[in-house]
């Protein structure tokens, strides 16, 4: 469960929050910018102190999704949607629906300039419930037609951006032998483990869910409490759950090389950039570590063939080095680097 937090500045061009009429549900769609093409943004499912907290999650992860896209060189907007459980409330498989029949209506509302995905507490099957009120929606699964799940190609541009943080911070991309914390064990974060395992990466590994540590024994990785993560000495911690966990007690308790992970948002706030630079802990910005799956979704339903899809998510790295290129010229951090390379290409399209 998230703790309550403030709204973040509203920059977004349009945001409707409901009360689905079947479910009774709380659901945003924020619509942040679609300068470059029609937004696109998964559908998180997820519980909220209150749903003001929602909504901010909403505002902050759609303005993300404007930077991923636009990083990742897509002709795509930023939007996201939303939906705001309350703490420990029961969501049978009669509600669920509901909700997503209530989304469904909610995503057409925007006339195409928002389409939603699986996100975090949603899944490709939910996005067929979703299709019967809208065809804005991306990532069905394969039987159905769809790119299905997105996961496995966000795994691989992590994968291909550890490298090349773990090159640009110690001279070697090589993982054999270096210790890599992962924070969550959820789609990604355990492809990711499973892979890193595979190159000899020394693993220790968390998720709040005490139900993944039969993948820690599976891997010869090390458990440790949720805690612990962020005070464990590695060469890389990866924070692979949910965001705004690198507040300023935590980078100042970081033991890490660098912080690459595929959790949005994962700063507390964007000053945390400047402070782990000021600790000499390398950043790489999370909105393009984890474009890997916007990259997928969007490519699969323009027909691109899988070998194309792969060879433009392991682009990730390159674009990384770029960001760690610019940064070292300019006396920027990473974040300040990646932001621009985006908010250029963002404002090109609005010209």
């Amino acid at each position: 469960m998230m703790t309550s937090a403030g709204l973040p500045e509203f920059t977004h061009e349009r945001v409707m929050s409901v009360i689905g009429t079947r479910s009774g549900a709380h659901i945003t769609v924020a619509l942040h910018s679609s300068a470059l093409g029609p937004a696109l943004g998964g559908a998180r499912l997820w519980s909220y102190p209150a749903w003001s907290d929602g909504v901010g999650d909403a505002l902050r992860l759609s303005s993300a999704m404007t930077m991923k896209n636009a990083a990742a060189g897509l002709d795509a907007g930023g939007g996201k949607a939303v939906i705001a459980l309350r703490p420990g409330e029961p969501l049978e498989a009669e509600r669920r629906r509901a909700i997503l029949l209530d989304l469904g209506d909610l995503v057409e509302s925007f006339g195409g300039l928002y389409r939603t995905a699986e996100d975090v507490g949603t899944t490709e099957r939910d996005m067929l419930v979703v299709r019967e009120r809208t065809e804005h929606v991306v990532g069905l699964p394969p039987e159905e037609g769809g790119s299905g799940e997105p996961a496995d190609a966000t795994a691989l541009g992590v994968y291909t951006s550890l490298r090349a943080t773990l090159a640009e911070a110690v001279g070697s991309p090589e993982m054999d032998g270096r210790t890599v914390v992962i924070s969550g064990l959820g789609q990604v974060g355990s492809r990711l483990a499973r892979r890193l395992a595979d190159d000899g990466a020394s693993l220790v590994v968390t998720d709040i869910a005490e139900s993944k540590r039969s993948l820690a024994d599976e891997l010869g990785a090390r458990w440790i409490e949720p805690e612990a993560a962020l005070t464990t000495p590695a060469d890389l911690f990866v924070p692979a759950g949910l965001g705004g966990i690198l507040t300023d007690e935590a980078i100042d308790a970081l033991d890490v090389r660098a912080v690459v992970g595929p959790a949005n948002n994962p700063l507390a706030d964007r000053s945390g950039a400047r402070r782990l630079a000021d600790r000499g802990i390398l950043y790489a910005p999370d909105f393009v570590v984890s474009a890997g799956g916007v990259i997928h979704l969007t490519m699969a339903a323009e027909g691109a063939t899988e070998a194309a899809i792969q060879d433009r998510v392991t682009g990730i790295g390159a674009t990384l080095e770029t960001v760690f290129r610019t940064a070292q010229a300019h006396g920027s951090t990473p974040l300040e680097a990646a932001e621009s390379l985006a908010t250029a290409r963002i404002s090109a399209a609005r010209a």
